[in-house]
């Protein structure tokens, strides 16, 4: 072939192949570019107590929603709602108790139709398992010295106790005996750890644990019901997957997981 000819063939190759590499390349970046829209981070803000049942309510959802992944921050109610109200990224709140959400309504930072009562809890009163505690009555003993309770002010599983502890006469015999946490889930530890002697948590902590026993569940008339309210909160970008993801949680699939984990499911 003479020279001009290969010139000729080269500079009509050379084109084609600079046009076909930018076609690649930008194929790629559209499809990088629809990949990245589909995908979804939902910032959920629940009380301390759902830690292990919500973990696994999430996994199911992404059996048929893998585009969506969670962040999850776990906490006092009261001290996420205060978050929310300062301008925390969340989507999603999860409370142990109607008051927190109930005030960030009334601010206008939930979403109030997407507002549901969820799941229902008990109060039990629980001790290491070699207690020798039998009932309520049992914390004024002198053996008792040191008795753990969520921080009434912050913590819906505190308020519940106090009031309990109130009810049955026994808060102002043992104020000083009295340890305040931060959660649920430090009392707990702080039973299992045996630096305290008793304490005051939900019957689905208990269930997680093989180092407290329970000694008794506190009379619900003794304190106010003990309910798990859930709402998106508005004018978040992912708003539209927060809706889909609540409506989740009140569907049989997800109720039988946390019923699993000890929660019975709120009337609707």
């Amino acid at each position: 072939m003479r020279s001009g000819a290969k010139s000729n063939l080269a500079g009509r190759v050379r084109p084609m192949r600079v046009c076909r590499a930018l076609s690649v390349a930008v194929f790629a970046v559209l499809l990088c570019a629809m990949h990245g829209s589909a995908q979804t981070k939902l910032t959920v803000s629940a009380a301390a107590s759902l830690k292990d049942a919500l973990a696994d309510a999430e996994t199911a959802y992404q059996h048929s929603h893998a585009n969506v992944t969670f962040s999850n921050n776990f906490g006092p109610s009261g001290t996420l709602a205060i978050q929310i109200d300062q301008g925390a990224p969340v989507d999603i709140f999860l409370s142990a108790a109607a008051k927190p959400m109930d005030e960030l309504i009334a601010k206008g930072l939930i979403a109030a139709a997407t507002r549901r009562n969820l799941l229902r809890n008990s109060l039990v009163l629980i001790a290491p398992l070699d207690s020798q505690l039998k009932d309520f009555q049992g914390l004024a003993s002198s053996a008792i010295r040191v008795i753990a309770l969520g921080d009434p002010g912050s913590v819906p599983a505190g308020q519940y106790g106090r009031q309990t502890l109130t009810a049955l006469h026994l808060f102002d015999v043992l104020k000083s005996r009295l340890v305040f946490a931060k959660d649920v889930r430090q009392v707990l530890a702080y039973v299992e750890s045996g630096n305290a002697d008793a304490g005051l948590v939900y019957a689905t902590d208990a269930l997680t644990s093989n180092k407290v026993r329970v000694v008794a569940t506190a009379p619900e008339s003794t304190h106010d019901a003990i309910v798990y309210p859930v709402g998106v909160v508005k004018g978040r970008p992912s708003e539209a997957a927060a809706r889909q993801f609540v409506e989740f949680l009140a569907t049989p699939a997800a109720q039988s997981i946390f019923q699993k984990h000890g929660f019975t499911i709120a009337a609707p």
